[in-house]
């Protein structure tokens, strides 16, 4: 599944934030499109999020992390009207989940909040992130920072949770305009990019392990 096709299904414009969108003629802008060609044959999604030979881990992980940013902002979007205070007085995955939003900055100490305002100060925050390019090195003259591999497991890990919400709390607006194949597959595509390269730990992922080993399961034996 494409990337424009993500975007034409989820119609444009509905985007809850801004694409971040890769320089033509870069390196990553090259991986980027590696990445998506892959996806586009058909290739098993497993197969597809494998480091390519030859090239730079952290690089390929920047990429991605990118791309499901933008992708994770294209679904919540869809479901953002449906999102409010009321129906939604907590970030939350269910009973037994609940997230905290704290950032260092205005929320210092973990703090509960409503689901719409945590996934905002969420998408603010990783836009900073993935924007600065001390963090994000945009040459690849320039290198990483040791900081790198830990805010990218964070920013996942915290993407992770927007899955959490939507399936748990909106997937029923996710199947009224047809969208679960669309959803699914980009969810399968973040799960096998995550365990491939222990990204998000086990107990995070706890809220949809039923989920996911049924549909992973039916993954493998599909593609």
């Amino acid at each position: 599944m494409s990337f424009s096709g993500f975007i034409d299904f989820f119609q444009k414009g509905k985007t809850f934030r801004p694409k971040k969108k890769f320089s033509p003629g870069t390196l990553r802008y090259s991986l980027y499109k590696h990445a998506q060609a892959s996806l586009n044959s058909g290739i098993n999604l497993r197969s597809a999020v494998q480091l390519p030979p030859g090239e730079d881990l952290y690089d390929w992980i920047a990429v991605h992390v990118v791309d499901f940013f933008n992708r994770i902002n294209l679904i919540y979007g869809t479901v953002c009207d449906y999102c409010n205070d009321t129906s939604c007085p907590t970030m939350s995955g269910g009973p037994k989940f609940e997230y905290l939003w704290a950032d260092k900055d205005r929320y210092k100490k973990p703090t509960p909040l409503p689901a719409p305002q945590y996934v905002s100060l969420l998408m603010d925050w990783i836009e900073t992130q993935i924007n600065n390019e001390n963090l994000f090195p945009v040459s690849t003259d320039v290198p990483f920072p040791k900081t790198f591999m830990p805010l990218c497991k964070k920013i996942l890990t915290r993407l992770f949770r927007v899955f959490v919400h939507v399936y748990i709390h909106h997937f029923d607006r996710i199947i009224s305009i047809g969208a679960e194949p669309h959803v699914n597959t980009c969810y399968k595509h973040f799960y096998y990019f995550i365990t491939e390269f222990e990204l998000v730990i086990n107990k995070e992922l706890e809220p949809l392990m039923e989920m996911t080993s049924k549909m992973c399961q039916d993954c493998l034996q599909n593609e």
